[in-house]
């Protein structure tokens, strides 16, 4: 069991861990438990009733968040003529074509966040599935990162969209912001990110499917949120 320093240990000290909160509760007392002297991210972890070893039954795709993740965020694009040009233009911090993935290949730096790449470029970028892969960066359509529309999916995924994935465990985890952020975007961050989840429900998962859903600062202890809440918060329309 990892052992926790004072200060950790004092925020956890500080409210009911059975309690399951409601999601505006919740996002308040994270925020109040924070105590690291950076500006920690908050993220929400879903346990889900997937059997991660199905096919049938990932979790996987993407999510705009309305406020951002409070990151910047680098984006690495793969592709050849107009659609390179038009990364560069849509401000890819990194762009290239069979080059880049040769020199990533060779043991570049990996000094991004998301890889995008074009179709015609997938032959070159799947044989870095290596050194991609076990990073979480490797372009896949379902996550919007295999695309002609280089120029949409720079925008979104610097603007604040994210991938989320289960895993082999069938936990989902996702950021929703920053510390600093109010309270108010940080629940309509969260709303986002819980509505696709409940959503991305897949058809052959039987039984209980948000098992249990949490949300915690970067150093600080994770707090117990409502199913039933979050799920009400997730699809109201207002």
């Amino acid at each position: 069991m990892a052992k926790h320093g004072k200060k950790f240990n004092k925020a956890a000290a500080g409210f009911d861990k059975l309690t399951a909160y409601t999601p505006a509760e919740g996002i308040s007392l994270v925020k109040a438990l924070a105590f690291a002297k950076f500006d920690e991210t908050i993220g929400v972890s879903f346990r889900l009733g997937i059997d991660s070893r199905k096919a049938d039954q990932l979790v996987r795709g993407t999510v705009g968040l309305p406020h951002g993740t409070g990151k910047s965020v680098r984006v690495a694009v793969f592709a050849e003529g107009e659609q390179l040009a038009a990364a560069e233009a849509a401000g890819a911090d990194i762009s290239g074509g069979k080059d880049l993935a040769e020199k990533i290949a060779a043991g570049g730096s990996l000094d991004f966040d998301v890889a995008i790449a074009t179709p015609g470029m997938m032959a070159e970028v799947g044989k870095l599935g290596r050194v991609l892969g076990p990073r979480g960066l490797m372009p896949n359509p379902k996550a919007g990162t295999v695309t002609m529309d280089i120029t949409k999916a720079v925008e979104e995924f610097k603007a604040g969209k994210i991938e989320y994935r289960n895993d082999r465990f069938g936990n989902v985890a996702a950021p929703i912001g920053k510390v600093s952020f109010e309270e108010p975007q940080l629940l309509d961050n969260l709303k986002a990110v819980a509505g696709e989840i409940f959503r991305a429900k897949p058809s052959s998962s039987k039984g209980s499917y948000v098992r249990n859903v949490s949300i915690a600062s970067t150093m600080g202890p994770g707090v117990k949120l409502d199913e039933g809440a979050l799920e009400d918060l997730a699809f109201d329309e207002d």
